[in-house]
């Protein structure tokens, strides 16, 4: 299947803040007896419509979450975020986990799950229903969410592009 190109953005100058999504401890078993080492699952977002995702494996935590980090600001997308909610519906399927995701009223809130809620709040949705279908594996619901964000498209261009108002996108 062919990859989606999204709105890619570049790191260059954005502040962005990270949340640790999961932290997972692997063990190797060899001859001299057990090799710990951690991968870390790590979002990043400007909290004004940019967001990334990245997984960093090392032997400590820390330096895990940094290579996470560090991954995270090379996957960076654009997505359209209006009055703090999304403009529309979307569905998306990662592997076994399936996502949707619903704009809300405002005064709603982030109302998700765990891996979801991390990334949703990283994009600067406020006000958003989400609900994680199937498997809840942190790596793909992240993914199944950004596949689901990356879908979103802007309520302008999808105006010019049917050469209608925009309150006739709304209200149809």
């Amino acid at each position: 299947m062919a990859k989606n190109s999204f709105n890619k953005v570049k790191a260059g100058d954005l502040e962005l803040k990270e949340k640790v999504v999961a932290i997972n401890r692997v063990t190797k078993t060899t001859k001299g007896g057990r090799t710990f080492s951690f991968s870390a699952l790590v979002v990043v977002g400007n909290e004004n419509g940019v967001v990334g995702h990245g997984l960093g494996k090392a032997k400590e935590v820390q330096q895990a979450i940094t290579k996470g980090i560090d991954d995270a600001k090379k996957n960076l997308i654009k997505v359209p975020v209006m009055h703090g909610t999304i403009p529309h519906d979307q569905f998306a399927k990662e592997g076994a986990a399936k996502v949707l995701i619903k704009p809300a009223a405002h005064g709603t809130g982030v109302i998700a799950g765990g891996s979801m809620r991390a990334v949703l709040e990283s994009v600067g949705v406020t006000d958003v229903l989400a609900k994680s279908l199937g498997s809840a594996n942190p790596h793909n619901v992240v993914k199944a969410t950004f596949k689901a964000l990356g879908m979103l498209r802007e309520p302008i261009s999808i105006a010019k592009t049917r050469g209608v108002s925009l309150k006739k996108v709304f209200n149809g």
